[in-house]
């Protein structure tokens, strides 16, 4: 995507610098964006012996950043095999990408979990790298629900940025248009970028008649991506920063870029304004403009930008007037790369190479209802190992075009168009299990998925890292429970409710508490497990001794503010029958006093009920003689849980 990376200038690159005055041209080269004379430079060096950390950093670097990826992997790759502990972390990152970009996912994921920690450790955030094998392996098996058209109207040259504009479609282009001389562009050895108007044909699976677009926007520097209010009369535009026909640079000879507006009257374009929020120092870009017309978006590297290109959005006044810059937020931005944003009612578009994706720019997919859902990869075969952007989306008919410097191509980016299947929406659901005292993942938890009408769906077991993974899939937009149990540990669990995104990941982490001591199974029922509780013959009162196991009882239910229990009281056969009833009653309704009188709400313990001899635990019944001992074992008081969280 060599000519796209221009629309960013130097946003998308972090140079540093290297003073070897042996190397000032090739340095001179790389810090001028012409990446191909910069590398063959360095690779000369290297060829004579020179495999520095600097200049194997730099031909690396000069390969990724002209999108060569199988040249970019190769030199990173043994950039990491003599330097790895001392590089920056920003490396992992683009070794993984160079890595995805040639297909080598199996190495790519093994470096996302070798690099994940140090990464983050870094404060340099890249969502991707957290991400597990499992995910990748999911991106890669999601089913394909679109069906792509290569469009007859590319050329050698760069063909990219679609918009549309009522039934026609502009782009813009490098395609050689000049009558007599041609200027050319050094980074690619192509012309400038021009935008061209197309008609567009068979629904839209390709275009034809391309004329250029307004000779009031072009001019003899690059415009490109543009954004038309509903009415078509107020277009945005990207456009290098140029004064008295030449090139602005800042400070360190970087020419930016600015957005411009325009305004069309009597079928032309006028009143071509640089919008307030550009800069000297920073570039601007990539425009797209909400349905309402109420919110312009767009892609800058600003203060205030979380890595190298971030999505911005401002509100436009009704007086003509915007707001100030809001950054989108983590949820979008990453420390790679956002860029070629596209808004509809309620979706985002956009195009990263910080979330988990494919290789180079992957373009996703938000919901935007108050707040912005994880952003979704849209997988093949939109997305490809190269860069794939610039992603516009008529909803209603979910036809569409999009642009990839993707093999089989004509030469650079070129544009294609899309028609979106609608499958059955389905996902995925995965986690984490920890325990919660301790932040250590739990394994062997079982974990149940259940239904909104609480029907366990599958079951599956974490492993060593806490992880676990259902194989089947959910529904879109349902409710749906994750229960874990451990014998051990208080059972847990969590509601959510499914995203509206085909084939997307609801990823639901849970916490494990290791059990009261004082709670036990016995027979498969949880029971309360206190001391003795002693009564007067022949009484019901609550001794001193009594309190204190009964306490013990107090203390539990206000660790666990949802226990619900049962109180049964027992004796021995000893007595006569009746007797033994009444007075066991007595006893289990004082108990449930005693707990009651402590601020325990009486709601929480559902019965108190006496039992007498009609429960014995053992062979002593009426008529058998049994010694003491034998007979304590049935005079009891248990505590039946019947509900713990």
């Amino acid at each position: 995507m060599k000519q796209t990376l221009i629309l960013l200038s130097l946003l998308i690159v972090s140079f540093y610098t290297y003073g070897q005055s042996k190397y000032k041209s090739a340095n001179k080269n790389f810090d001028r964006l012409w990446y191909k004379e910069a590398a063959a430079q360095y690779e000369t060096a290297i060829r004579r012996g020179d495999d520095s950390k600097e200049v194997l950093q730099k031909v690396a670097d000069a390969y990724y950043f002209n999108t060569d990826m199988e040249n970019a992997s190769k030199w990173y790759g043994l950039l990491f095999s003599k330097y790895e502990d001392i590089l920056e972390p920003e490396y992992a990152f683009r070794y993984i990408h160079s890595l995805q970009g040639v297909g080598n996912y199996r190495l790519a994921k093994g470096l996302m979990k070798i690099y994940s920690e140090k990464i983050n450790n870094a404060q340099f955030r890249v969502d991707h790298l957290a991400e597990n094998d499992n995910s990748l392996d999911i991106l890669l098996e999601r089913q394909p629900e679109f069906y792509i058209t290569h469009l007859s109207i590319n050329t050698k040259f760069s063909d990219f940025g679609t918009a549309f504009y009522d039934d026609k479609i502009v782009f813009a282009s490098t395609r050689d248009t000049a009558i007599t001389h041609t200027r050319i562009y050094k980074w690619n050895n192509q012309p400038y970028l021009n935008l061209f108007l197309a008609d567009t044909i068979q629904d839209g699976r390709d275009l034809k008649n391309l004329e250029l677009f307004s000779d009031a926007i072009n001019t003899k520097y690059h415009e490109a991506m543009v954004a038309f209010n509903k009415e078509k009369n107020v277009m945005y535009f990207t456009r290098n920063n140029f004064q008295d026909k030449n090139l602005s640079r800042d400070g360190e000879g970087t020419n930016h870029l600015k957005l411009y507006k325009a305004t069309l009257k009597n079928n032309e374009w006028t009143a071509i304004t640089a919008l307030p929020f550009n800069s000297e120092s920073y570039s601007v870009g990539h425009p797209t403009i909400s349905p309402d017309g109420k919110r312009l978006y767009f892609v800058s590297d600003m203060p205030g930008t979380l890595g190298a290109t971030d999505i911005f959005m401002v509100e436009i006044y009704d007086d003509g007037s915007y707001s100030n810059a809001k950054n989108l937020g983590p949820k979008i931005n990453t420390s790679g790369r956002e860029m070629f944003p596209f808004i509809t009612d309620d979706k985002l578009y956009f195009s990263s190479d910080g979330h988990l994706g494919l290789g180079g720019l992957d373009v996703f997919e938000s919901s935007y209802k108050d707040t912005y859902s994880k952003p979704i990869n849209l997988g093949k075969p939109l997305n490809s190992n190269r860069d794939d952007f610039a992603y516009i989306v008529n909803e209603e008919t979910q036809r569409g075009y999009f642009s990839s410097n993707r093999i089989g191509g004509n030469g650079d980016d070129d544009i294609y168009s899309f028609q979106r299947i609608q499958l059955s929406c389905s996902q995925r659901v995965v986690g984490t299990v920890v325990n919660e005292q301790n932040g250590i993942p739990e394994d062997n938890v079982t974990v149940n998925l259940i239904s909104k009408d609480a029907s366990v769906l599958a079951t599956t077991s974490t492993n060593i890292n806490g992880e676990y993974f259902f194989d089947l899939t959910v529904d879109c937009d349902e409710k749906y429970t994750v229960e874990v149990t451990k014998d051990g540990f208080d059972p847990s669990k969590k509601s959510f409710v499914s995203t509206s995104v085909n084939e997307a990941l609801n990823r639901i982490p849970l916490g494990i508490k290791k059990r009261n001591k004082l709670i036990v199974k016995e027979d498969g029922v949880l029971k309360i497990k206190i001391g003795i509780i002693y009564f007067d013959f022949d009484k019901s009162d609550i001794r001193n001794q009594a309190a204190i196991e009964l306490n013990k009882v107090v203390m539990l239910m206000n660790e666990y503010p949802q226990m619900v229990i049962k109180i049964e009281s027992h004796t021995d056969s000893r007595g006569n029958d009746d007797y033994n009833e009444k007075l066991s009653d007595r006893r289990a309704k004082a108990t449930r006093d005693y707990i009651v009188s402590q601020g325990i709400n009486a709601n929480r313990i559902e019965s108190a009920i006496g039992y007498g001899e009609k429960q014995l635990i053992n062979d002593c019944a009426n008529g058998v003689e049994c010694q003491n001992a034998k007979h304590d074992l049935n005079r009891r008081s248990e505590f039946i849980i019947l509900k713990l969280n």
